[in-house]
């Protein structure tokens, strides 16, 4: 499949009401052709309503839906020419493999060779080929899901919408299905639409993320500029490994938390309270050599948690709120392991020295 066969989407204004609950909140959303985009939020966000209604499965209340220049508000979704994997693989149980990828080229009244070729064409894009006369019965979790993507794309849609496909799996094989994901998006060049709860998930394979709230958009960016510059305190806190702690301020760039002076390179904001997102990644142990450019915290080493590839270390600040840092697994040893009840200074370069404002 070729880009020239994806359109991009733009969602105008659009909201859902069930009675005199917002779902949907006048949700503005433009997403380019071949753009892997994923929708990111707790749940009753409004992430699965926004994608219902990209597929055409349920209506909105007020606004419109774009693929390109055609307007498919309410446009049912058989005609829409859309691929569609949802969270429980939607396979049928008493087709085999190859049954189940055709369905929809049988739909569409295509048959014999050339649905074959497609067939044995999508196979082989999710490493599955020679698998067309197997039972769903006797495939892995992970082999069934590469199924239900054969399926999407065997018909190459405009558009593939995916509903937290991988959140039925372990860990270890959601991820390794995620970067298999990015390979096929890339392989592809599709324009994606992947709804997920999963942070990590949604940085991992993303070009750009939409972050919902109550059925609002709260921030639209890359993965970088979502994790490096949260718009307020609930993307920092979704985003990421922050710890949020209330700051005062402290000049034009700079906060006070606790007995330091924090400088910041980010604006601050102006006005209400504000709010200190530190990453644990970000701090690291001033063992003297940093140089006066950067931010020094002290605490004491409250609690240490082994995480199987680094430590995570607790600190109690003068005022007996909590950080945390990582210390790499190669530190964990006789040397350089902070000790309970010991004295740490900590460095935060003023570049990562997050500043946000409070809106809950």
């Amino acid at each position: 499949m070729s880009n020239d066969s994806f359109v991009p989407v733009s969602i105008r204004h659009l909201s859902k009401l069930y009675g005199t609950v917002k779902a949907l909140d006048d949700v503005s959303l433009e997403i380019g052709a071949g753009e892997f985009m994923s929708l990111l939020g707790p749940s009753g966000s409004g992430k699965t309503t926004l994608l219902g209604m990209l597929g055409g499965f349920n209506r909105p209340t007020s606004g419109s839906i774009f693929f390109g220049e055609r307007d498919v508000t309410l446009v049912p979704p058989h005609k829409r020419d859309i691929g569609v994997v949802f969270q429980n693989y939607a396979l049928f149980p008493h087709m085999n493999v190859g049954d189940n990828v055709a369905f929809p080229l049988r739909a569409r009244g295509m048959k014999g060779p050339a649905a074959q070729e497609r067939v044995s064409r999508a196979l082989a894009t999710v490493e599955l080929g020679g698998y067309e006369g197997r039972g769903i019965h006797q495939l892995s979790g992970g082999q069934r899901q590469r199924v239900a993507l054969a399926r999407a794309i065997v018909f190459e849609p405009r558009l593939i919408l995916m509903d937290e496909p991988l959140s039925a799996l372990d860990k270890q094989l959601r991820e390794t299905m995620q970067l298999e994901l990015r390979q096929m998006h890339k392989q592809l060049g599709a324009t994606i639409i992947y709804v997920t709860h999963d942070q990590r998930e949604a940085l991992t394979m993303s070009d750009r993320i939409a972050v919902m709230r109550n059925g609002r958009l709260v921030q639209v960016d890359t993965p970088q500029r979502l994790h490096d510059h949260p718009i307020d305190d609930f993307v920092a806190s979704f985003i990421g490994e922050s710890t949020l702690l209330r700051v005062e301020r402290a000049g034009g760039d700079a906060v006070r938390l606790s007995d330091a002076i924090l400088r910041t390179t980010r604006p601050i904001p102006n006005e209400g309270e504000i709010l200190l997102a530190i990453q644990s990644e970000k701090l690291i142990l001033d063992d003297g050599a940093l140089d006066q450019g950067w931010n020094h915290i002290t605490g004491t080493v409250k609690d240490m948690m082994f995480q199987g590839e680094s430590l995570k270390v607790f600190v109690t600040l003068a005022d007996d709120r909590v950080i945390s840092f990582r210390r790499a697994r190669h530190h964990i040893g006789n040397q350089g392991l902070p000790q309970l009840g010991a004295r740490v200074a900590l460095g935060l370069h003023p570049a990562d020295t997050i500043v946000v404002p409070r809106t809950a």
